[in-house]
């Protein structure tokens, strides 16, 4: 039902599209989704709907695999929409010597620079270096030769060094007290919610059955080898069983909960760590681009980052053993981010006050005695009877993890080998509402009504969350966190007002700041 009235949809004026896509939404029951998980065996479900199922997704369909994909919020909902947005090579894992690591990233960041331009930006990194700090301007030069060589001189650019001079005529506002000098290199910054739901949409493309706001409740094994899992619709309470030869756990943080509910082995017992961000209003900063930092506390590695009109300040990088449902930035991270940004823009003088937006998200890393969350950052693939788990990797690398999850599945289903064009074929997304309601949603924000309808119809969109979290970053760029422009767009979509209760809910439960 929901395709044939999206096809109807597209042709129409704007008040007949907008009419019909109120209507579709307040008829729709999700049975129709439902029906189409159980109605055939799959070759594959993949559970969870983040940037590395998204992309097992993609790359099983392409092998001709038949592929459901679910997950229990709404795509990239969890750690994949609360990164740094960057697609980088890992210039800081070179100083503990993970340089396989490092050429992998590299080679990916120059193909999804490829696949995705419209995703996928180059962007330029200042490092400034202090008197009495812990790197030297010479190691990091040598350190960036490296990392320009491990991506086999193909960056965006080559680095270079720079005199005090050069890096305050390209960041003016940055403390020149100290400033010995710096470097200039390059990376990528992305939309990371984006991403994945580009993934979603190419593997639906190719055939694959995507739902979002699904969840995985258990599961069963029949006498012929089929397993089934059990599936509840968040929206609505239905539930349904899917049948599936082999069932992927790529639920990131969520992989142990999950593992306990297919109860086929022992549970890997993943080590989140904490990463948490800020949002200011960039002109309080003034960057122009990117700054890598050094934290004047700890000396951690950090970034100040462009989005629009605010600043991104992050990230933390600490063990955690809060869910992973209700992880948020507390009081300590933000001081602690606050105090990087003033220590490197002293003419900022930013205080709590300041802070737009907090949030946190946890990286699912992989067991290890280490005290040290910066060594853990490879993924590792286990697999039991039919069932695989992937734990631990990183944004940029996603494809490859994907790549080497369908090769375990193969291998279970003893289909031949083949590899699908992942890293060839353009990822959709860059076609965007050409007519409709242009009128802002916020003031001094690009987002328009138009494409509040154009996510619903054709971007999977179904809640206010949806829309204002992920398919925007309205909820990341305003101080009451997009509830003022929930209230417009729901007025706008004509959806009730617990649409409203629940997008409250979860901006609380995401962008709460805890004591």
């Amino acid at each position: 039902m929901g395709r044939v009235l999206v096809c109807v949809l597209r042709p129409m004026s704007l008040v007949l599209r907008h009419v019909f896509a109120v209507i579709y939404h307040a008829m729709l029951d999700r049975s129709g989704l439902l029906d189409e998980l159980s109605s055939k065996t799959f070759d594959v479900l993949v559970i969870g709907g983040g940037i590395t199922g998204a992309g097992i997704a993609r790359d099983a369909v392409m092998r001709g695999l038949s592929v459901a994909l679910v997950d229990k919020g709404d795509f990239a909902s969890g750690t994949s929409s609360r990164s740094s947005r960057l697609i980088h090579g890992g210039v800081r894992y070179l100083e503990h010597g993970h340089l396989r690591l490092v050429f992998e990233a590299s080679a990916e960041r120059r193909r999804l620079l490829r696949i995705a331009p419209h995703l996928v930006h180059p962007l330029e990194f200042t490092w400034p270096v202090y008197r009495g700090q812990r790197l030297s301007r010479w190691k990091l030069s040598a350190g960036l030769t490296l990392y320009d060589a491990l991506s086999l001189f193909r960056n965006v650019g080559r680095h270079a060094r720079l005199s005090a001079q050069d890096v305050l005529g390209a960041e003016p506002r940055l403390r020149s007290d100290q400033l010995l000098g710096g470097v200039r290199y390059f990376d990528a910054a992305t939309d990371d919610a984006r991403l994945a739901l580009a993934n979603v949409l190419d593997a639906r493309v190719h055939g694959a059955v995507v739902a979002n706001h699904v969840a995985f409740t258990g599961a069963q094994e029949t006498t012929d080898g089929v397993r089934i899992a059990r599936v509840e619709d968040a929206l609505s309470g239905n539930r349904a069983e899917v049948r599936a030869l082999v069932f992927v756990n790529a639920a990131g943080p969520w992989s142990d909960a999950v593992q306990q509910l297919e109860a086929v082995g022992p549970v890997s017992h993943v080590r989140g760590s904490k990463g948490a961000h800020i949002a200011v209003p960039r002109a309080r900063l003034g960057n122009g681009n990117a700054v890598t930092m050094l934290h004047p506390r700890d000396g951690r590695v950090m970034f100040t980052l462009p989005a629009g009109t605010h600043a991104i300040i992050g990230t933390t990088d600490s063990f955690t053993s809060a869910s992973p449902d209700e992880v948020r930035a507390n009081e300590a991270d933000v001081a602690y981010l606050l105090e990087a940004g003033n220590a490197f823009f002293p003419d900022a003088n930013l205080e709590r006050t300041d802070v737009v937006a907090a949030w946190a998200g946890i990286r699912p890393l992989l067991p290890t005695k280490s005290s040290s969350v910066s060594a853990t950052r490879e993924h590792s693939i286990s697999a039991t009877r039919r069932s695989v788990t992937i734990t631990g990797g990183k944004l940029t690398t996603y494809r490859v993890m994907a790549m080497q999850v369908v090769d375990v599945v193969q291998e279970i289903l003893k289909r031949p080998q083949r590899r699908a064009p992942t890293g060839d074929r353009t990822l959709p997304g860059a076609d965007s509402p050409v007519s409709g309601d242009a009128t802002a949603i916020v003031s001094g924000l690009p987002y328009r009504m138009g494409a509040m309808t154009f996510a619903v119809e054709r971007e999977l969109a179904c809640t206010l969350g949806d829309l204002l979290i992920r398919r925007t970053h309205i909820a990341f760029e305003t101080p009451d966190h997009g509830r003022a422009a929930a209230r417009r767009v729901a007025t706008f979509l004509g959806w009730e007002a617990k649409e409203l209760e629940r997008y409250d809910a979860e901006v609380g439960r995401i962008f709460t700041i805890d004591p």
